[in-house]
């Protein structure tokens, strides 16, 4: 874990639990504003290095006629998003677009498939997608939906070093945004791969219509796992027409700034991405995002299907901030 070694293992080992309760969180949601980022920023610099962000890239390998019905999502087959499906890339085109994002910068490469499994013949094409990002000196990570245990292993077998899965919400007010597959089923996928020793990368959307309970519990379903993941993503609902949740109520930006200053609470070594909805987010907003704690992003100008800001405004920004990329997110 990249950290502060001013900071012996000791003092940052005291700060990490798996026992958070309800009450707990929903008291540092309530703190001052102020008083909250201050705490947050504290165990930031206890951990990382204030100044540090962590920068990735997301392609998305195969789009659309998913047969999901999460109702955020415009890749769904249910859905009339105009979004035109694309089968599995070809190996050496998604090879040029990592060279690519290596060459601007990002020190991860993500690769997301729509899928609600993939087949055992889907995963070879994946594995060796991993292995030539790998060997353009990336770390990798995909996120492909389920997988069964032999899978995982071949994954793990192959180099990866992250799985994405997020489990979007709380477990209550889940079944409100997705029905084709239960919160145990992502739990379960979780296990698998935490289990084969590859990297957990899973955390939610917010701005879905959920209360504040449901964010806080969220949060506890994250930090309370036998292990933190290494990376929580934090999206912001981008909202697609065509899509169920076109037209919810856009969350207040400063309930998200707090969501992140709360997660960096909860999980001080692990990485907190401003993901999904950056672009709709004011340079403003993404400066005290990093003051609360988030230290990594998204570069490129498409997250899968929708729009992230250009890499050269971000490059702006992080000058603007005295920010510099790099970092890794584990020994």
């Amino acid at each position: 874990m990249s950290a502060n070694p001013a900071i012996s293992p000791i003092q940052q080992s005291t700060a990490i639990r798996h026992d958070w309760q309800l009450d707990e969180v929903q008291a540092l949601y309530a703190l001052p504003f102020n008083e909250l980022i201050f705490k947050a920023q504290i165990i930031h610099r206890e951990n990382f290095d204030p100044n540090e962000i962590q920068v990735s890239s997301l392609l998305s390998i195969k789009t659309g006629s998913c047969s999901e019905d999460c109702g955020y999502c415009p890749q769904s087959a249910r859905y009339d998003s105009d979004l035109t499906p694309e089968a599995l890339m070809p190996i050496d085109a998604v090879l040029k677009a990592a060279q690519q994002a290596r060459d601007q910068g990002a020190s991860r490469f993500c690769m997301g498939a729509a899928w609600r499994q993939p087949k055992d013949r889907d995963i070879e094409r994946v594995v060796e997608m991993v292995q030539g990002v790998k060997a353009l000196g990336m770390e990798t990570c995909v996120t492909l939906g389920m997988l069964t245990d032999e899978q995982t292993a071949r994954l793990k077998d192959g180099g990866l070093d992250y799985y994405n899965h997020n489990l979007d919400t709380s477990e209550d007010y889940y079944s409100e945004i997705i029905t084709t597959r239960t919160y145990q089923d992502r739990l379960d996928t979780l296990a698998r791969v935490r289990d084969a020793g590859i990297n957990v990368c899973c955390g939610g959307i917010v701005g879905m219509g959920e209360s504040d309970i449901d964010r806080s519990k969220l949060l506890i379903e994250l930090a309370n796992m036998p292990k933190h993941p290494e990376s929580v993503p934090v999206n912001m609902l981008v909202q697609v027409e065509g899509t169920p949740l076109m037209g919810t109520e856009a969350l207040d930006p400063l309930i998200f700034i707090r969501t992140i200053a709360v997660a960096r609470i909860m999980m001080p070594n692990s990485r907190v991405r401003l993901s999904a909805g950056r672009n709709n987010m004011s340079d403003e907003m993404q400066a005290l995002c990093f003051l609360a704690g988030a230290n990594s992003i998204f570069y490129g100008d498409k997250l899968l299907t929708t729009d992230n800001p250009m890499t050269n405004h971000d490059r702006r920004l992080f000058e603007r901030l005295g920010l510099h990329s790099g970092g890794s997110s584990y020994a």
